[in-house]
């Protein structure tokens, strides 16, 4: 049973880091190990099954996951037609598609192995794309997990604030449908609020203007709320960000204001919530943050989006790392 300790570990050491914090990409990779190292345990006790039952568990962790990757592929590659039929040919619209390609590509790579055995160099290369593609692949999944398990909490209490992020206007001026949904997650927040009897929360809005935009977005947010039947002494409006940090920045310094020991919830669109989240632990802002529902054709590349932006935040750990794995295969294929 010894097999069991390393999985035992990586949970107790999950357990306390979300205790500690939940905002955190190392409660996400500590989730991704526990998995990984409580699989790799209960394979070693394979031998000890019925022979139909072992041939069912190695068939399930041995051809399913090349099934699922397969399916995953082809998914990814449809999902970015729609995205560029129903969003344009913006470079962040073909994240999904270019992923889905990318993973034939690797599945042609490793399938034209056993034609060039016998080149070495081709070997390590084969083997230096596998291992940096399976390391990638381990942190997106952990990333994935985890997010989907950070977007179950619910808002527990009352809060002082309810901080809705902003994004992009419709023709300078007009909320979208994205940013639509933030107000009314964090309406509904507010509303549920007084409904029980607590003390109203102020709605504070947060987004600067763009270069193409006629207004701040915190106003034209302002706005939406208000014509919703909001009080407008009950919004307040921070219209000096420009990204994600300076929104939550901006947001904590005007709460801390009128409050030190404000409480608050953020609310953006739910395949960016893991990432505010940890934004806002970075800027100490005190307080979760939630996701609103976002468009499903919308949701794969958002959430890619939303990888690519975490894994360069750590890009120096990162490129370490990969890089450790190139010299790695290098060594074993040229070895072989």
């Amino acid at each position: 049973m010894f097999a069991f300790a390393p999985p035992t570990v990586f949970l107790l050491w999950f357990c306390w880091g979300v205790r500690q914090d939940r905002r955190q990409f190392r409660n996400a990779v500590l989730l991704g190990l526990t998995v990984l190292s409580l699989s790799l345990a209960l394979l070693t006790q394979v031998d000890r099954l019925p022979e139909r039952a072992a041939v069912l568990v190695y068939s399930l962790v041995f051809l399913l996951p090349v099934l699922a990757i397969m399916v995953l592929g082809g998914f990814l590659i449809a999902n970015g037609l729609t995205m560029i039929r129903k969003e344009g040919r913006r470079p962040a619209n073909l994240l999904s598609g270019l992923a889905g390609v990318g993973i034939f590509t690797v599945l042609a790579l490793v399938a034209t192995a056993d034609y060039f055995g016998e080149s070495k160099p081709y070997r390590s290369f084969i083997l230096a794309v596998v291992l940096v593609t399976g390391y990638i692949a381990f942190l997106f999944l952990c990333f994935l997990g985890y997010a989907f398990l950070y977007g179950r909490i619910r808002v527990r209490g009352d809060v002082d604030y309810v901080v809705m992020l902003g994004s992009g206007l419709i023709g300078g001026e007009r909320v979208p449908p994205l940013l639509a949904s933030r107000l009314r997650t964090g309406l509904g927040i507010h509303r549920q609020q007084v409904a029980r009897g607590g003390t109203a929360p102020v709605l504070l809005v947060s987004g600067g203007q763009g270069p193409d935009e006629r207004l701040p977005e915190a106003e034209a947010m302002g706005r939406w709320l208000v014509a919703e039947g909001v009080d407008p002494g009950l919004v307040l409006e921070e219209s000096r960000s420009r990204t994600t940090s300076e929104n939550l920045r901006f947001s904590r310094s005007m709460m801390e204001s009128a409050d030190e020991r404000y409480v608050c919830v953020v609310v953006t669109n739910n395949f960016h919530a893991f990432r505010a989240a940890m934004t806002a632990r970075r800027e100490g802002v005190r307080g979760q943050v939630l996701g609103s529902p976002t468009a499903s054709y919308f949701w794969p590349s958002a959430t890619i989006r939303e990888f690519v932006a975490v894994f360069w935040e750590h890009r120096w750990v990162n490129a370490a790392l990969c890089l450790l794995l190139v010299v790695l295969a290098v060594g074993l294929g040229m070895g072989m």
